[in-house]
């Protein structure tokens, strides 16, 4: 079976804004006050704790890197009791979604979230049982852009890994599909959407009622 396999934060959902927050609270609790903001780093937020963790404290003028390991559990303590006041699905999403499994092709998540959060977070959202799979960062001893987590998505999703397609929005999807030998589409419409077109994926998505037609072109 075909299989569509996508990532999760940027592409299915914006959760910058809960990551965020996370981060902003961890500054705090070190005296330096709110660091990251919405309009200059969202897609910061996107790369994960340590990078905003990093940029927040360079910013201060007072980055250690033993201070981001110190602080890593705490920003992924207050980002997990505060999952979802801030995280939407990207319009179309879901309906997409639907429509690739009417025209019977596996779905499934490849992330490199952590498998327990991304979990927690689709449950939330309302959405989990959308997806035939769901692998994280730590699902596999390895993560993207090594394609093994992306081949185990469409696994577990009743599919051919040889026959996916990864949908993202980012280099380290790019890299990934490149190294499954597999295309990829990246979405325009994330924080870093602007940077989409210079990764050369093999399509670009502006809208996600588009996505279908996409897919049908580059795997049938």
């Amino acid at each position: 079976m075909r299989t569509v396999i996508f990532d999760l934060d940027g592409t299915l959902a914006d959760t910058s804004g809960d990551l965020l927050a996370a981060a902003n609270s961890c500054f705090r609790q070190m005296g330096l006050g709110d660091l990251l903001n919405q309009q200059e780093d969202a897609a910061t937020a996107l790369r994960g704790a340590r990078m905003m963790l990093t940029a927040g404290l360079k910013r201060a003028g007072v980055y250690e890197a033993q201070k981001v390991e110190d602080y890593f559990p705490v920003l992924v303590e207050a980002y997990r009791d505060a999952i979802d006041h801030h995280t939407y699905l990207y319009p179309g999403a879901m309906e997409a979604v639907e429509a690739l499994k009417l025209a019977g092709y596996g779905v499934g998540i490849c992330t490199n979230k952590p498998e327990a959060l991304a979990e927690q977070l689709m449950w939330s959202l309302g959405v989990r049982d959308a997806f035939a799979s769901l692998v994280g960062a730590d699902t596999l001893p390895v993560r993207k852009p090594d394609p093994a987590p992306l081949f185990e998505a469409a696994r577990r999703a009743g599919g051919d890994p040889a026959k996916t397609i990864l949908i993202g929005d980012s280099d380290t999807d790019r890299d990934t599909s490149a190294a499954a030998g597999v295309p990829s589409i990246l979405v325009t419409f994330g924080p870093a959407g602007d940077q989409m077109a210079a990764l050369k994926p093999e399509a670009l998505l502006h809208r996600y009622e588009d996505l279908p037609d996409l897919v049908a072109r580059l795997i049938g």
